[in-house]
């Protein structure tokens, strides 16, 4: 975050605009909303208004704008010289004006057309009326801390009464009514309200990969109880208030054995608290969601489970490598490497079958018993075979060879991130590279293969 966000109450204070011009005009206009007592000078005396709060340069000789700046900062008074980011303490703002809804969006002066692009787009999808219903919540503050002095509780009914029939009375301009059933809602709520767990599937670790509900809730969560590959990306866009838990587990390593996440997340529940429990990837692929849901079921707290991205999926989008191919693989298996009880506890047999991808998960540690026993079972040791490393990230990096030549290769290869282990003719069949050059380059000629691959499957 290059500048912190703040919003200052300007009520009563001095504010001076130096300069003149449209730029200048616009600004001061801008105070006097803020309830400011705007002082106007063309040009920079050396003096501050007294009590100055806050002063503005626009249109001004450069030696003034440059003063301005100098003696703000030596007296602690924010100033913005327009378009001039090195001679500001603070940055303006593309303001989204819902009153008393405020929106202020910022490039940080690096681009202020783009900031206002945004606005724009927030323009567009926020009711011109949404001012109307801050207001009544406004009015309704006291009445709900008194009644709902529960925080978890109080949230709980604020969210509901902020996005349902009430919010749409108070939009559609029928304010009486809208506090009136603002005020029924309130007298029916629950102070200690029923907890709920959420398993939500954070995918690979891109944040631009959740979808929308886990978004959603992400921003409604009072306890995030997230583990080892969820992306700081991903917890960035839960609610800053949202408490948070780590309880990561790798290998030979758990932080909190399972059975006490299980009983952390109906501890946090029976609080009356919404919690979401955020897992990399999909939480009933290699996650031990379907766990954590029987142990809240057992204990009678509500569960929800929204599904993510899995690293399968990740790792061959992001790779180029399609899990099915109808030249290829007409099947896709999920496998997992790790041990149980000292051993893999895998059918190699099945697994061995040609005709299909093999997508392991937690299996670069297991690579040479992976090999021995899918060889065993009859499985060529030159099959094509591929290691996606922290696949859907900026960090992604991948090796593609034989299931020997990647046995072969892992331990130097291997930079500690999680690997998916892909084998079948798709990784070697299907290059990315080649497709994006057929894409791109129409005047190439196409070969009988890559028409046989870019066709309609």
């Amino acid at each position: 975050m290059q500048h912190f966000p703040a919003f200052l109450d300007l009520h009563g204070c001095a504010a001076l605009v130096l300069g003149e011009g449209e730029a200048a005009d616009t600004k001061a206009a801008l105070l006097t909303r803020a309830g400011a007592v705007l002082h106007r000078a063309p040009r920079f005396g050396g003096d501050l208004p007294e009590g100055c709060a806050i002063a503005i340069g626009a249109g001004a000789p450069e030696e003034d704008l440059r003063a301005l700046s100098a003696a703000c900062r030596a007296h602690g008074v924010p100033v913005n010289i327009v378009d001039r980011t090195v001679l500001c303490s603070f940055v303006m703002p593309a303001i989204v004006n819902r009153a008393p809804l405020t929106i202020g969006i910022s490039t940080g002066g690096a681009a202020p057309v783009l900031a206002r692009l945004v606005r724009a787009r927030i323009e567009a999808v926020l009711p011109p009326a949404l001012g109307r219903l801050a207001a009544l919540a406004e009015r309704f503050k006291g009445a709900v801390r008194a009644a709902l002095p529960d925080l978890a509780a109080r949230r709980r009914f604020l969210d509901a009464a902020l996005s349902g029939p009430v919010a749409d009375l108070a939009l559609a301009g029928h304010e009486a009514e809208a506090e009136d059933a603002f005020a029924a809602a309130l007298r029916g709520a629950e102070a200690k309200p029923a907890g709920v767990v959420h398993l939500v599937g954070a995918g690979p670790g891109a944040a631009d990969l959740l979808t929308l509900r886990a978004l959603r809730l992400l921003g409604e969560a009072d306890v995030i109880v997230h583990d080892r590959l969820v992306g700081e990306g991903v917890l960035d866009l839960a609610r800053r208030d949202a408490e948070r838990i780590y309880v990561g587990k790798s290998r030979a390593n758990h932080c909190l054995p399972q059975e006490g996440i299980n009983a952390l997340l109906v501890r946090l529940a029976r609080q009356g608290k919404r919690v979401v429990r955020l897992k990399g990837g999909d939480p009933f692929v290699f996650g031990r969601g379907g766990e954590e849901m029987q142990a809240c079921r057992v204990a009678g707290v509500a569960c929800e489970v929204v599904p993510g991205v899995t690293a399968a999926l990740a790792c061959g989008a992001a790779a180029g490598i399609p899990l099915t191919h109808r030249d290829h693989a007409r099947a896709v298996t999920f496998a997992t490497g790790h041990t149980r009880e000292g051993r893999l506890d895998l059918d190699f047999a099945a697994l061995a079958r040609p005709g299909q991808t093999l997508a392991i998960y937690m299996g670069v540690s297991t690579l040479p018993a992976l090999r021995d026993g899918l060889v065993a079972a009859g499985m060529e040791p030159a099959t094509p075979a591929a290691l996606v490393e922290a696949g859907g990230t900026t960090e992604q990096r991948t090796l593609r060879g034989t299931l020997e030549g990647i046995v072969t290769s892992a331990p130097e290869w291997h930079q500690g991130g999680p690997v998916m282990i892909l084998v079948g003719t798709v990784t070697a069949e299907v290059d990315g590279a080649a497709l994006e050059t057929r894409f791109t380059d129409s005047r190439r000629q196409v070969s009988p293969t890559e028409e046989r691959l870019l066709s309609p499957a």
